[in-house]
Protein backbone atom coordinates (compact mmCIF):
# COMPACT_ATOMS: atom_id res chain seq x y z
CA UNK A 1 0.00 0.00 0.00
CA UNK A 2 1.56 3.58 -1.09
CA UNK A 3 0.10 6.96 -0.67
CA UNK A 4 0.08 8.57 -4.03
CA UNK A 5 -0.48 12.17 -2.85
CA UNK A 6 -0.40 13.73 -6.39
CA UNK A 7 -3.67 11.54 -7.17
CA UNK A 8 -4.78 12.07 -3.91
CA UNK A 9 -5.12 8.26 -2.82
CA UNK A 10 -3.56 5.52 -1.81
CA UNK A 11 -3.22 2.48 -3.61
CA UNK A 12 -2.30 -1.48 -3.38
CA UNK A 13 -0.05 -2.91 -5.95
CA UNK A 14 0.82 -5.75 -7.69
CA UNK A 15 3.68 -4.60 -9.30
CA UNK A 16 2.78 -2.50 -11.90
CA UNK A 17 -1.15 -3.61 -11.33
CA UNK A 18 -3.70 -1.04 -9.50
CA UNK A 19 -5.71 -3.55 -7.13
CA UNK A 20 -7.58 -1.07 -5.34
CA UNK A 21 -7.25 2.05 -4.39
CA UNK A 22 -8.76 4.36 -1.71
CA UNK A 23 -9.86 7.76 -2.60
CA UNK A 24 -9.28 11.05 -0.52
CA UNK A 25 -8.85 14.62 0.42
CA UNK A 26 -6.51 16.11 2.82
CA UNK A 27 -8.16 18.93 4.93
CA UNK A 28 -6.38 20.62 8.15
CA UNK A 29 -5.01 17.52 9.68
CA UNK A 30 -8.05 14.86 8.40
CA UNK A 31 -8.03 12.76 5.53
CA UNK A 32 -11.68 12.59 4.16
CA UNK A 33 -12.24 9.28 2.31
CA UNK A 34 -14.58 9.43 -0.71
CA UNK A 35 -14.47 6.68 -2.66
CA UNK A 36 -12.86 3.03 -2.38
CA UNK A 37 -12.55 0.57 -5.38
CA UNK A 38 -10.95 -2.46 -5.48
CA UNK A 39 -10.49 -4.56 -8.87
CA UNK A 40 -13.52 -7.06 -9.53
CA UNK A 41 -11.00 -9.77 -9.97
CA UNK A 42 -9.70 -9.59 -6.29
CA UNK A 43 -12.86 -9.01 -4.47
CA UNK A 44 -13.48 -11.34 -1.86
CA UNK A 45 -9.65 -11.70 -1.21
CA UNK A 46 -8.60 -9.12 1.37
CA UNK A 47 -7.55 -6.72 -1.12
CA UNK A 48 -9.68 -3.94 0.21
CA UNK A 49 -9.22 -4.58 3.85
CA UNK A 50 -5.38 -4.17 3.47
CA UNK A 51 -5.37 -1.15 1.68
CA UNK A 52 -7.90 0.41 4.01
CA UNK A 53 -5.40 -0.78 7.24
CA UNK A 54 -2.64 0.44 5.01
CA UNK A 55 -4.41 4.26 5.05
CA UNK A 56 -5.38 4.62 8.08
CA UNK A 57 -2.18 3.20 9.61
CA UNK A 58 -0.29 5.74 7.32
CA UNK A 59 -3.00 8.35 8.59
CA UNK A 60 -1.83 7.65 12.17
CA UNK A 61 1.75 7.37 11.82
CA UNK A 62 1.06 11.08 10.42
CA UNK A 63 -1.03 11.61 13.21
CA UNK A 64 -4.11 13.05 11.53
CA UNK A 65 -7.59 12.18 11.96
CA UNK A 66 -10.34 10.16 9.56
CA UNK A 67 -13.08 10.97 8.03
CA UNK A 68 -14.59 8.12 6.52
CA UNK A 69 -17.64 9.45 4.34
CA UNK A 70 -16.85 6.12 1.83
CA UNK A 71 -19.21 3.58 3.17
CA UNK A 72 -16.35 0.33 2.20
CA UNK A 73 -14.14 2.45 4.91
CA UNK A 74 -16.61 3.41 7.42
CA UNK A 75 -17.68 -0.44 7.69
CA UNK A 76 -14.40 -1.28 8.04
CA UNK A 77 -14.00 0.49 10.59
CA UNK A 78 -16.91 -0.37 12.36
CA UNK A 79 -14.93 -4.00 12.07
CA UNK A 80 -12.05 -2.71 13.71
CA UNK A 81 -12.84 -1.17 16.49
CA UNK A 82 -9.18 -0.20 17.52
CA UNK A 83 -9.20 2.42 14.86
CA UNK A 84 -12.07 4.01 15.75
CA UNK A 85 -10.18 6.66 17.75
CA UNK A 86 -8.82 7.80 14.30
CA UNK A 87 -12.48 9.03 13.63
CA UNK A 88 -12.80 13.27 13.41
CA UNK A 89 -16.79 12.96 14.45
CA UNK A 90 -16.43 17.30 14.15
CA UNK A 91 -18.59 18.65 11.46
Amino acid sequence: MQDVPESSRYEIRDGDRVLGHAAYRREGGRVVFTHTEVDPETEGTGVGSRLVRGALDDVRARQEHAVPQCSFVRGWIEKHPDYADLVDTAP
